[in-house]
C-alpha cells in the first residue's frame, strides 16, 4: 500500500499537455502538428508513465518482499523515475547505467539514494542489459529485474495513459484521431502502447519509428540495424508501418529552433519532431502527433546548448 506522500507524487504523473507545434508552419503545409509535452512529469520525462505502473506493480504483487531491491538497466530517464518513486514509496533501487549518460541525469538519480552502477559507454546500452541479468541472476535473494526492455507494463502504461490522452486531447480541437504517429525505440514502450491504442481505433494510423543513423548517437534511441542489437521483448514490429532515420545534427538543429520558441527539449524529442517534418513533406492535411520525451536541462554538460543554431 503507497503511503500518502509516495501516492501524490504518483498522481502527478500523466495528463501532459498536448501542444501544437505552429512554429513549423511553413514546413508543415496544410498538415498539423501535435506534441505531448512530457517534461512536465514529476521526473520531467516520459518515462515516469511506465516506471510508475512498473514499480507500484512490483508492490501489489508481493515480488519486494524481505527488503529486496528493484533491479534495472536505463540509459538515464526511467532510471530517474526510479529513483524518484522509490525514494517516496520506501522502495531500495540499483541501477544499471551507461558512464555516457549525461552528468545531470546521473546527479539526479543519486540525489535521490538510488544505487548507481556505471558500465563502458563504448559497450552500449545492451551491456547494461546484460549486466543487469547477471546481477539478477547471482543474487536473486538481493534484487528483483524489473526489465523495463521486457514488462508489460511498459508498454500498457502507454496503452492506458499516453495513447489515451492522445485521442481525448485531440477531441479537444474536433479531430477524431491522428493520421500519423512518430516515436523512437529504446525500450520499444511507448511505440507499442502507444501504436496499439490509436491502431484500435483507426487501423490506418502509419506508425513512423524514428531511427538513428549512428549508435550511440542520440542517447535513449536503438538503431536496432546491427547484427547482435538486442530487441526490446515488448516491442511490437508489426505496428511500424515505416522507418526514417535521423542524425543528431538534424534533431539538435530542431532542438535549438524549439527553444527559440520557448520549448525546451532532448534529443530524442528533436528527432521526432525532425522526423515528423519528413512526413509531412509530400503529404497534405495529415494529423501527426508525437512525444517531446524530456527537457532540455537534462544535456547541458553534453554540450548540446552550446553548439549554434
Amino acid at each position: 500500500m503507497t503511503n500518502i506522500r509516495g501516492q501524490a507524487l504518483l498522481n502527478a504523473v500523466g495528463n501532459t499537455p498536448l501542444i501544437p507545434l505552429n512554429m513549423f508552419s511553413e514546413e508543415l503545409g496544410s498538415n498539423r502538428l501535435y506534441a505531448k509535452l512530457e517534461s512536465v512529469n514529476p521526473g520531467g520525462s516520459l518515462k515516469d508513465r511506465p516506471v510508475k505502473r512498473m514499480i507500484t506493480q512490483a508492490i501489489e504483487e508481493g515480488h519486494l518482499k524481505g527488503g529486496r531491491r528493484i533491479l534495472d538497466s536505463s540509459s538515464g530517464n526511467a532510471g530517474i523515475a526510479y529513483a524518484q518513486f522509490g525514494a517516496a514509496l520506501g522502495v531500495p533501487i540499483t541501477l544499471i547505467v551507461p558512464e555516457n549518460a549525461s552528468k545531470e541525469r546521473r546527479d539526479r538519480i543519486s540525489a535521490h539514494g538510488a544505487e548507481l552502477i556505471l558500465t563502458d559507454a563504448l559497450k552500449g546500452y545492451d551491456f547494461t542489459l546484460i549486466e543487469a541479468k547477471r546481477l539478477a541472476k547471482e543474487q536473486p535473494d538481493r534484487y528483483w529485474y524489473s526489465n523495463q526492455y521486457a514488462n508489460e507494463n511498459n508498454w500498457k502504461a502507454h496503452y492506458e495513459t499516453t495513447g489515451t490522452e492522445i485521442l481525448h486531447q485531440l477531441k479537444e480541437h474536433g479531430i477524431d484521431h491522428p493520421d500519423i504517429f512518430v516515436s523512437g525505440v529504446g525500450t520499444g514502450g511507448t511505440i507499442t502502447g502507444v501504436g496499439r491504442r490509436l491502431k484500435e481505433v483507426n487501423p490506418n494510423t502509419h506508425i513512423t519509428s524514428v531511427i538513428p543513423d549512428i549508435f550511440p548517437g542520440i542517447e535513449g534511441l536503438k538503431p536496432l540495424g546491427t547484427e547482435g542489437d538486442i530487441v526490446p521483448d515488448i516491442l511490437d514490429e508489426s505496428l511500424i508501418d515505416e522507418r526514417i532515420t535521423v542524425t543528431i545534427e538534424e534533431c539538435l538543429a530542431i532542438c535549438h529552433k524549439l527553444a527559440k520558441f520557448g520549448v525546451f527539449v532532448g534529443p530524442s524529442s528533436g528527432a521526432y519532431v525532425g522526423t515528423a517534418l519528413k512526413i509531412a513533406q509530400g503529404r497534405n492535411n495529415q494529423v501527426i502527433v508525437t512525444t517531446l520525451n524530456d527537457t532540455g536541462e537534462r544535456y547541458s554538460s553534453t554540450g548540446m546548448w552550446a553548439t549554434k543554431s
